[in-house]
């Protein structure tokens, strides 16, 4: 299709030439007549095409490209068309988790920033711990993907070119294990993660991140972190300074950290959790209901940084207004941010991150809160990944330009449009961990699709908890479903390879473990001759095209350090298959009397779900889910 826009558009061109070829459209004058002007609100957006000519009004330079794809998605189906949408939120968009192994590539956030700017979300922040370079301190990011300020400067300018702002999310005091490990580093180290406050070297680091950092980004914002920071004051500090009250080390610190970030010209946000945390009875409840920030806590908080309550679990509107209540009297601008459930899993909680979502976002208008951000964390590992979550940014750039909440045959046109991919295929990865066993929509977290594939078919950790779910009946019709919605044509078809094979292994592996100990406890040696020389072989062979799968994809999207660890997870499942093969050809063929990893009786992993009726299960950690056994061993951990 060829368009023809008129009027002042030069700040527009880079931004339509970088969607031009993603939407199958060129600019030339023979084309479409396309009326492009501001409109008088800077909130309104309208587009339309009348009598064989289009218009797009916007207000900022963002909703354009939103406009331009809103006017192609309706040219394709309408004669003659209008649509007028005003934006809800000042600020609304994803926070990229680029911490924990997956860093993407500079292609890939370009692809993501193009994906952004269809749904028309207008900013972006990239969280990293120590994945940014800083001359002075080597270790900081070593071997970990980190940015080079030039790669964060090419991500910015192609942000801006959409009306994206893009700005660094960081930590200045706890969730820096991965710098804090290497012991040329340690005069830095308070405990594991966290920094020794109040020490002038601390002081001179903190300083160094914070110029690193900002210096490729337009923006004057920056999120300085300081959340989950439970252990501060706790390791070195306690032995220098003696016990100190971890509000008083909180805020000594918070002020040094504003002052540069204000030196430096810098607007600064921060995790809101410590303070509520510590204000609550045990110094450790985020969520208390009961918690209250009393009078002189709330006069001693700097008033000067905007607060970030995150909230990715409640889905009543009321529990939304109590504990943003519960944060006024903070004094600080407050920000929200929800989630699309990516971590620790390799699908998404889609029946959690939807409904989540859903209320929270009408909560933060009914509010007044202004901006909003949705968080993709990574943990352990980060089998998941932020595209397969895209529907999940939909429905916030849907709820950014409507007044209630979206239509969600609505969402899903949209989603389609701007991606490509079927609203229910995206779905499908939710059935992943949405399981027999689990709670409608998953609410309670169950993610059988992580811990199912690492543990050990001969152990079992997990027998117990699954005793009695059609597992294996689940996991082959899901595979069945994936590949039968799979469109090759698409872009990001490849997104769904993984899931198919995973669930491949998972019809085959999940209840393995159960079938063993019931053939060994009755002495059945050929089913256990059968399973050593042909399912095991089977399922080993299915592990490997998995991996094989997942490496090309994780390859295609970020940079490759974080791959070893999830190379060493697959090995490790390979590895101790060949082993189960060969214990049970010993036992079967008489070489040895017993098996003693199936003479120990089952027990439940977890008491606090599945047979609570909470959920099939939930393990956060993949070296639990492998062993019970020691992975490693830290004599001091500060």
């Amino acid at each position: 299709m060829k368009l023809h826009f008129l009027g002042d558009i030069d700040a527009l061109l880079p931004g339509i030439r970088a969607l031009s070829q993603e939407l199958g459209y060129s600019a030339a004058e023979d084309g479409l007549d396309v009326q492009v002007g501001l409109s008088a609100n800077k909130d309104e957006l309208a587009i339309g095409l009348l009598q064989g000519k289009a218009y797009i009004h916007y207000g900022q330079k963002h909703q354009f490209y939103r406009g331009l794809g809103l006017l192609l998605e309706h040219i394709r189906s309408d004669e003659s068309f209008e649509l007028q949408e005003k934006q809800q939120f000042d600020t609304i968009g994803p926070m990229f988790d680029l911490a924990r192994n997956a860093v993407l590539t500079v292609d890939s956030f370009k692809f993501m920033l193009r994906k952004m700017a269809l749904m028309g979300l207008n900013t972006v922040m990239l969280y990293m711990e120590d994945t940014y370079s800083i001359d002075s301190e080597p270790y900081f990011g070593y071997m970990r993907g980190r940015y080079t300020a030039a790669e964060l400067k090419e991500i910015d300018d192609y942000a801006d070119q959409f009306g994206i702002e893009a700005f660094p999310s960081i930590q200045t005091l706890a969730h820096l294990e991965e710098f804090l490990k290497w012991q040329p580093v340690w005069d830095y180290k308070d405990t594991k993660g966290a920094l020794l406050v109040g020490e002038d070297r601390t002081d001179q680091l903190i300083e160094e991140m914070i110029k690193a950092v900002s210096a490729p980004f337009r923006s004057r914002k920056i999120h300085i972190g300081m959340d989950e920071a439970e252990e501060l004051g706790r390791g070195k500090y306690l032995d220098y300074n003696g016990y100190r009250s971890r509000f008083d080390i909180m805020t000594e610190h918070l002020e040094k950290v504003l002052a540069c970030t204000q030196q430096h010209g810098l607007k600064p946000m921060m995790w809101s959790d410590m303070f509520l945390k510590l204000a609550s009875d045990n110094g450790e409840e985020y969520y208390n209901s009961e918690t209250k920030i009393p009078e002189e806590m709330a006069q001693r908080i700097p008033k000067n940084v905007d607060m970030v309550y995150w909230d990715y679990v409640h889905t009543k509107p009321h529990e939304y207004e109590n504990l943003i209540a519960k944060h006024r009297p903070l004094g600080c601008n407050l920000v929200f941010a929800g989630a699309v459930w990516i971590f620790n899993t390799f699908g998404v909680n889609y029946g959690l991150s939807l409904a989540a979502s859903d209320t929270a976002l009408q909560v933060c208008k009914q509010e007044a809160i202004r901006e909003v951000y949705a968080t993709m964390w990574g943990d352990d590992g980060n089998e998941g990944n932020p595209f397969a979550a895209l529907l999940g940014l939909q429905l916030y750039a849907e709820h950014a330009y409507s007044q209630g909440a979206p239509d969600r045959e609505r969402l899903a046109e949209r989603v389609k449009w701007c991606t490509g991919i079927d609203a229910d295929t995206f779905l499908q990865l939710k059935y992943l961990d949405e399981t027999p066993g689990a709670e409608p929509d998953n609410h309670v977290q169950s993610n059988p699709s992580k811990f199912l594939l690492y543990q050990d078919v001969l152990l079992g950790l997990f027998d117990k908890q699954i005793e009695g779910l059609d597992m294996a009946n689940h996991y082959e019709q899901l595979e069945q479903k994936i590949r039968s919605r799979r469109d090759n044509s698409a872009e990001l078809d490849y997104l769904f390879e993984v899931p198919e094979k995973l669930s491949g292994v998972l019809k085959l592996k999940s209840e393995i473990g159960i079938e063993l100990k019931r053939a060994y406890d009755t002495h059945d040696h050929k089913t256990l001759q059968r399973i050593a020389t042909e399912v095991l072989p089977a399922i080993a062979e299915a592990v490997r095209e998995l991996r094989n799968a997942h490496r090309s994809q994780w390859l295609r999207m970020f940079k490759p350090f974080g791959w070893e660890v999830l190379d060493i997870r697959y090995g490790g499942v390979m590895n101790r298959l060949d082993t189960a093969m060969v214990r049970l050809l010993d036992y079967t063929e008489g070489r040895i009397q017993r098996i003693e990893e199936l003479e120990e009786e089952r027990l439940l992993y977890s008491s606090s779900n599945r047979f609570n009726n909470k959920g099939a299960g939930w393990c956060s950690y993949y070296y639990r889910m492998a062993s019970p056994n020691v992975f490693f061993h830290v004599l001091n951990p500060f």
